[in-house]
């Protein structure tokens, strides 16, 4: 059978140089956490950027050594660069508050006692009709019930209501 000849050098053959693989994986990593920190708080979705980076270029990598490689070895040197950074980085943003600050974008107030704050909410490109469909799913009917409001680093929005609760 045709079938059941398979070549296992030939499969986890490293093909590419290691240290190419490797300033690929990094360049990559690093560029579009770059990237995707100038990008508004909201473009992430509920993932936190690194984790988005981390999931999608682990896929990408993940796929071309099914197919666009012909050795698994080349996307498993990739796939561990990945890991690598991603765990570096998550290493010294808990250790070193100025790295946490380079990968992780800070809340953004967006409304002050009951008031909107236009150029925030500009900066974050979140219209007044985004804010208050937040505001009704969070079951509150008007923006001047709120003492503050923030868009969190991962995109999502938190609301401090003026009343207490009971």
């Amino acid at each position: 059978m045709e079938l059941l000849k398979i070549d296992f050098t030939k499969l986890f053959y490293i093909e590419s140089p290691v240290s190419e693989l490797i300033i690929r994986g990094s360049v990559l990593y690093l560029g579009i956490l770059l990237l995707m920190r100038l990008l508004p708080r909201r473009t992430g979705g509920e993932l936190a950027t690194m984790d988005l980076l981390f999931v999608v270029l682990i896929a990408e990598a993940a796929t071309h050594s099914l197919g666009g490689y012909s050795s698994i070895a080349d996307g498993f040197i990739v796939i561990a660069t990945l890991m690598a950074w991603n765990y570096t980085i998550n290493l010294l943003s808990y250790h070193i508050p100025f790295i946490e600050k380079l990968v992780s974008a800070p809340a953004l107030q967006i409304i002050k006692d009951g008031k909107l704050l236009r150029r925030n909410m500009r900066r974050e490109l979140l219209t007044e009709e985004e804010l208050v469909d937040h505001l009704r799913i969070k079951g509150i009917e008007d923006v001047k019930d709120i003492k503050s409001a923030y868009i969190e680093g991962d995109g999502e929005i938190s609301f401090i209501s003026k009343k207490k609760k009971e």
